[in-house]
């Protein structure tokens, strides 16, 4: 009897444990929400100054500074608060800190400049734009992969390279390409040869009836 007894309370401890590592948080609710919106804020402003190839343009080394800034991040945000509740808590704030931002930068400009910055431009017509790669810490091996990876053949035929606001890397062709271009200079050529064969056939037609 008594080791029933025993074990009815060892489970109702378990239970009541179980429930309070789910349910209650270990920090209050005040400080979790201050936790997580302090900590948004401050990746907003570190993203900011680390410039816009973070965001988009990811080497290898770029890939671990992230990953590593999201487990050193992670304590700052939960404290010392392993809850379910706490964690979804948090997700929520992060969620709800981050629909205000966008909603206060798409009816205000000046902000939206302020962080998400400006459009890059790295070549123009064929030609690097040297101060603005190595503003940006684009190298021109970078660049030309972007290209290759978007079906550009010759990074000749650019005629406009920019490095986007959120990291990204788009290219504008020439129109015509320099490609396209001597493509069109032989069919214009085959063309007269053509005709002036047609010529030299329908000459020698007429002297062939004259005779």
């Amino acid at each position: 009897m008594r080791a029933a007894n025993r074990r009815m309370v060892n489970s109702a401890m378990i239970l009541n444990q179980l429930a309070t590592d789910l349910f209650v948080p270990g920090v209050s609710i005040a400080e979790k929400v201050v936790r997580s919106v302090l900590v948004y804020g401050f990746l907003i402003v570190l993203l900011r100054v680390a410039g816009k190839r973070t965001l988009g343009q990811l080497t290898s080394f770029d890939l671990v500074v992230l990953l590593l800034l999201s487990n050193t991040v992670q304590n700052a945000i939960i404290g010392n608060d392993n809850s379910l509740v706490g964690g979804l808590l948090g997700a929520v704030v992060l969620i709800a800190a981050n629909y205000v931002v966008v909603r206060m930068l798409y009816y205000h400009k000046k902000a939206d400049r302020a962080i998400e910055g400006s459009t890059s431009i790295l070549m123009h017509h064929g030609k690097y734009m040297d101060a603005n790669m190595k503003r940006n810490l684009i190298t021109r091996a970078e660049l030309e992969s972007a290209a290759r990876k978007q079906g550009i053949g010759r990074i000749a035929d650019v005629r406009v390279a920019r490095l986007e606001t959120e990291g990204a890397l788009t290219f504008e062709l020439e129109s015509p390409t320099e490609h396209e271009k001597h493509l069109a200079d032989l069919i214009t050529r085959l063309e007269r040869i053509e005709d002036l064969l047609e010529r030299l056939e329908a000459s020698g037609n007429n002297q062939e009836a004259d005779g």
